[in-house]
């Protein structure tokens, strides 16, 4: 009885101490939340409405500007971005990611991965150490600790790899593969195309005669210069804030799961200390009735 006892305050001791664990790791990741929060909520206005006047400029531009960055061509070959985290005790957020490119490229690009024509740029260690470790995948490894020095110059770095890649024609297609933070429970999972640049259809035309939303720019100083300047630019704040999202997401997933944790703590102590005080009670009982037997056996 004494042996039952003694794992059971063991295991009492096992968890309260991962308990401790988790409620440090939980409140570690609030104050992360709250940092990366703010950053991706001040970001997505300004990204959304460059990402707004870049589709815009792209769908009004009718070959008399060289847009090589929206140059739509037959999809031969692939870039895909994965962005997961460089940790995890994140719950399912870096498995669900993985499973996401897994599924694009099984459902959109089955027939270019055949070919071997399908390239992943894994950007977090999980992501990396998962495609290293699963061969059958060509990828670029060079980036894959931007999040140790994340900022927006390192960024413009990878940026840069997939559109320089697109414009030489290395990738006929890009897509980012990230999490786009909702709020600090919930992560949407997404696969966004990075390039060609996508152009704004207008949905008020008739049935098949859908035709791009007509906006009237006046460029200063010439369409062309000012273009080819500011497309790079605004596709680099889109990636940039790709990654201020899943920076977003990956701390409200584990501070959710950290949180989860703590509670399923809470409950088996209690379970535990239950079974405790049931041992407990039933090795005192036993010890009483040997008293009394003896005590009984004296006086007979």
């Amino acid at each position: 009885m004494s042996g039952q006892l003694k794992e059971v305050r063991n295991r009492i001791k096992s968890v309260t101490s991962t308990q401790q664990i988790t409620k440090a790791m939980k409140m570690v990741s609030v104050a992360k939340l709250r940092r990366a929060q703010d950053a991706i909520i001040q970001m997505r206005p300004y990204a959304l409405k460059l990402q707004e006047m870049l589709q815009n400029i792209v769908s009004n531009s009718e070959g008399d500007i060289d847009l090589a960055l929206a140059a739509n061509r037959p999809v031969e070959k692939v870039l895909i971005v994965l962005i997961t985290s460089d940790r995890g005790a994140c719950g399912a957020y870096n498995s669900n990611l993985i499973k996401l490119a897994r599924t694009t490229i099984r459902e959109k690009y089955a027939e270019q991965f055949a070919k071997g024509q399908v390239t992943i740029m894994p950007i977090g260690k999980k992501g990396y150490e998962f495609f290293q470790k699963n061969g059958g995948y060509k990828t670029i490894d060079n980036y894959w600790h931007l999040f140790s020095s994340f900022s927006f110059e390192n960024v413009k770095q990878a940026a840069a790899v997939a559109m320089e890649g697109f414009m030489k024609g290395e990738f006929d297609a890009v897509e980012i593969v990230y999490s786009h933070f909702k709020n600090a429970g919930t992560q949407i999972f997404m696969a966004e195309q990075f390039l060609p640049i996508a152009k704004v259809e207008n949905t008020q035309a008739p049935a098949g005669k859908k035709k791009a939303i007509k906006a009237d720019f006046i460029f200063e100083p010439a369409k062309d210069t000012l273009v080819a300047e500011l497309m790079p630019m605004i596709l680099n704040t889109q990636f940039f804030k790709a990654m201020l999202d899943a920076n977003a997401s990956e701390h409200g997933a584990r501070m959710t799961a950290m949180d989860k944790a703590t509670e399923n703590a809470n409950e088996l102590l209690r379970s535990l200390k239950l079974s405790y005080n049931r041992a407990r009670q039933a090795a005192i009982t036993t010890e009483l009735t040997e008293i009394v037997s003896g005590a009984a056996a004296l006086v007979s």
